[in-house]
């Protein structure tokens, strides 16, 4: 092959795109695809070198001339020697062929068709510490979002057969998504109060949070801070480490490094960025949130530079925030002249959407 192979890739197989196969490919390397495979020559041969151009024979027959092919997947089993295969993995006798398969070849494509993850995990666990590139065929983007979340970091790479023209793109989308750090700022606490009674929202998430993670939640879409999980111990209760008790239902957090969403709005099966104390984020799963009517405190509190944020949490001493070097805070104890971790997204929202116009949040 002549592009070099790295993990999470996108492949597109035009294998059954028929007339609009040509447009296809320039949409794949439009989003520059790692990988595109077809079952004639022919079809690769009018791809610039800067895409892997792979060949699966349509008869398994593999032709004399192979100008403008990089790769050729070998069905089956049968050819040791072969620098890359393909298999489809049905029964026993197959799993035992993708696992040799991913311990001895360049590059195996797989194609799981029953619906169980089970066989492409055994298969991954085999994979692992080898040299060699495992891709997954999918049959839809939603299912390579699930391909590459098996074991935790799934195959290299996921191959598309797309039914219509925006496929590729959506793959790239998915496949290529990242979570990036975040600038976390430092505030000064200016002021804290009971605030009466309201409804609180306890956001559960489906995934382990670490002891300086938590979510951004504030009363101002442009400044927010940092609510740290449950994951510290205390009296009377045990720890949550899935929990971020995260304040009043009409606060804002961070659904995704872009898009804010109020604690209200968040529903099982949406997600919440998770962000940590060096402001490393992750996007994580909401399994549910828990709203209940609680007493309040409203924590007042301001950057260097003038921002000012607003964080109305429940008022008990087991909700906490993080301050600077993931320093836990009870927010019951916090004082004037406390520091505190928050973020500024910088732009106003509408629906949840960055946009730039004139608003004012007091």
């Amino acid at each position: 092959m002549t592009a070099t192979l790295t993990a999470r890739q996108c492949w597109l197989d035009v294998r059954a795109t028929g007339d609009w196969t040509r447009a296809a490919c320039e949409e794949a390397l439009h989003q520059r695809f790692d990988a595109i495979v077809a079952d004639d020559p022919a079809v690769l041969r009018d791809l610039p070198p800067t895409v892997n151009r792979v060949l699966v024979p349509a008869d398994g027959t593999v032709p004399d001339d192979l100008t403008g092919v990089d790769l050729v997947l070998e069905p089956g089993n049968g050819n040791p020697a072969a620098p890359g295969r393909w298999l489809e993995v049905t029964d026993p006798a197959s799993l035992d062929a993708a696992c040799a398969s991913v311990r001895r070849d360049a590059v195996t494509l797989l194609r799981f068709p029953e619906p169980t993850n089970i066989p492409m995990e055994i298969v991954l666990a085999a994979a692992d510490g080898s040299p060699g590139t495992v891709i997954t065929a999918v049959d839809t983007v939603e299912e390579a979002a699930v391909h590459l979340s098996v074991l935790e970091h799934g195959p290299h790479g996921v191959l598309l057969a797309p039914c219509a023209p925006g496929e590729a793109t959506r793959l790239a989308a998915v496949v290529r998504e990242q979570s990036p750090d975040l600038a976390l700022v430092t505030f000064m606490v200016t002021g804290v109060r009971h605030a009466g009674t309201g409804e609180r929202a306890c956001v559960d998430t489906c995934t382990y949070l670490d002891r300086d993670e938590g979510i951004l939640v504030g009363s101002r879409s442009r400044a927010l801070l940092l609510c740290v999980s449950e994951t510290h111990p205390l009296p009377y209760m045990p720890t949550r480490p899935f929990r971020v008790n995260a304040g009043a239902l009409m606060s804002y957090t961070l659904a995704d490094q872009e898009h804010t969403r109020y604690l209200s709005e968040l529903t099982a099966g949406a997600t919440v960025l998770a962000v940590a104390a060096d402001g490393r984020t992750r996007r994580v799963t909401v399994g549910r949130v828990k709203i209940e009517t609680r007493p309040l405190l409203a924590v007042e509190a301001v950057t260097a530079t003038g921002e000012r944020a607003t964080l109305i949490v429940q008022d008990d001493w087991h909700v906490r925030v993080l301050g600077p070097g993931g320093a836990v805070l009870n927010s019951t104890e916090l004082r004037p002249g406390d520091e505190l971790l928050g973020y500024l997204p910088g732009r106003e929202r509408h629906v949840g959407y960055p946009i730039d116009e004139r608003c004012r949040e007091q």
